[in-house]
């Protein structure tokens, strides 16, 4: 509608009745409008309405939904399904063409805008959040796993020579994965245990680049991570990286007969050492933002990566990627085959537009808010039967208890977690002390797999206050938990010829 057609719906309607719609109609198209020249998010979050209104003028501008359009080619958005179309808002195209992600499609300028303008929004609300210096963002459809196998490939024209990553360990197995997958050898530096954390071992890292650091592609530091693993010292690693390629390129200058092939060797190798830092779900924690900030103004950080679904409540098989350098980003974006969809998209600017800065500051101050009170409900029940919590003062999401207690009195700990599962409670681990040897990605692991680090002295549960939590659900969980610490010692008083299991 617009005011010619406004003008004539007067003479079916009654003005005033008109006038008021005309009102409304025009508040949508300021909102709109604004957000267009901003590119930021919205103070206060669009209702329902708006949000659809604007999607389906987004999704009129792809050629699929042309008046009277003829498609002639073998890829015209056709959608034989009315549900399938519905939910994605006839928009069918995906984003990006065949040589780069971030490119504009001819057919699907819409989609290209819907792209662009999520980006934008995403952007803004990581800088909410506390990451201030990046300066783009990138939406891959893809999740923080294969994300990072696209970094490093997209890394590999940069230093074709390299052939390792260092991986400051961490116990899942996709961040493993990822190296292997972009064709690296992974160097899995064990933490070290300092009280209760498992912190990173910096020695080890910086005797790796000074033997290998004309092999080695970037470090790998993990800010968001299960207890009893603290975010790793990011601030270190990326001064070490920083000061790395230049260190090793005036060994080589020192030795006089190298100097008749330092033109080569510049030509041909390449000593600096990237910094990717995993942030999978740190955006939403204030104090892992103000280190990857200090790390930034005083060391390298060249990619962040986070996950949409953990950091903005969308459906899982996004990430976002920050950096300070575009050129970096745009990379990626060229390293990825073929077009994508645009569900991660659509999803994730849905979600920004109906959040807007209001709603996504509070969710972040909601978040802070209960960090303490879980840990507090959690230190109770961990009291109350024995155990602790464990010191992780430096993991600022998730925290664990120890089950040495429950353990020393002969109940398979392992067992704990499903018995928390089956009572409703979800995204508990539960890692006994005496795990088996493990064998990941053809690495093995001989004191097993998932406590970040060798010969860890507990066995613990962990929990986290994540994005989303409520009072209530805290209240709920402890109460279940000590149901299963109720359930537990009950099992253990059972009389020994007794034929009922653990699990039963």
């Amino acid at each position: 509608m617009n005011e010619q057609h406004f003008r004539l719906a007067k003479t079916l309607v009654n003005d005033s009745y008109m006038k008021q719609a005309e009102e409304s109609r025009k508040r949508r198209e300021k909102l709109i409008r604004k957000l267009f020249a901003n590119r930021k998010l919205p103070k206060d979050g669009w209702d329902e309405v708006t949000i659809r209104l604007f999607l389906q003028e987004i999704a009129s501008m792809d050629s699929n939904n042309f008046i009277g359009n003829v498609g002639a080619g073998e890829r015209e958005a056709r959608v034989f399904s009315n549900i399938v179309r519905e939910r994605n808002y006839s928009l069918g195209h995906g984003i990006g063409r065949s040589g780069d992600i971030s490119a504009i499609q001819p057919k699907a300028a819409g989609s290209s805008l819907l792209a662009k303008l999520t980006e934008c929004l995403v952007l803004d609300a990581i800088k909410i959040a506390g990451l201030e210096s990046m300066k783009a963002a990138l939406v891959v459809p893809v999740a923080t796993g294969m994300a990072m196998t696209l970094i490093f490939l997209s890394l590999r024209t940069l230093k074709p020579h390299a052939t390792k990553i260092i991986l400051s360990r961490i116990d899942q197995k996709s961040c493993i994965k990822s190296i292997q997958a972009a064709g690296y050898e992974s160097i899995i530096v064990d933490n070290h245990v300092i009280q209760d954390e498992a912190r990173t071992d910096i020695k080890s890292i910086s005797n790796w680049l000074e033997l290998e650091a004309d092999k080695i592609l970037c470090v790998v530091s993990t800010m968001s991570c299960f207890a009893p693993r603290a975010p790793d010292d990011i601030v270190t690693i990326a001064t070490l990286c920083q000061t790395m390629g230049k260190r090793f390129l005036f060994k080589l200058l020192s030795n006089l007969y190298i100097y008749i092939y330092i033109y080569i060797w510049l030509n041909i190798v390449w000593t600096d050492v990237f910094h990717i830092v995993n942030n999978a779900y740190g955006v939403q924690s204030r104090q892992s933002n103000v280190w990857i900030e200090s790390a930034s103004s005083k060391g390298r950080v060249d990619i962040v990566v986070q996950s949409t679904d953990k950091n903005f409540m969308v459906p899982v098989g996004g990430a976002v990627l920050v950096a300070k350098r575009v050129d970096y980003l745009m990379k990626v974006a060229q390293i990825y085959p073929g077009r994508a969809s645009a569900q991660i998209h659509i999803d994730l600017l849905i979600t920004l537009l109906q959040m807007g800065q209001s709603t996504w500051r509070e969710l972040l101050r909601q978040r802070e808010e209960l960090f303490p009170v879980l840990k507090n409900e959690f230190s109770k029940i961990a009291y109350k039967y024995g155990e602790r919590l464990l010191d992780t003062h430096h993991n600022p999401i998730s925290m664990a208890m120890t089950l040495d207690q429950l353990e020393a009195k002969g109940f398979p700990v392992e067992f704990f977690g499903s018995m928390l599962f089956t009572r409703f409670v979800s995204g508990t681990r539960v890692v006994a002390r005496k795990n088996n040897k493990t064998k990941v990605c053809g690495i093995d692991f001989p004191d097993g797999f998932g406590a970040h680090c060798t010969n860890y002295p507990h066995s613990y549960l962990t929990a986290a206050c994540a994005l989303g939590m409520t009072r209530q659900d805290i209240v709920a969980f402890c109460d279940r938990l000590d149901q299963c610490f109720q359930e537990a010692y009950k099992k253990l008083e059972l009389p020994k010829d007794d034929t009922r299991t653990f699990m039963d």
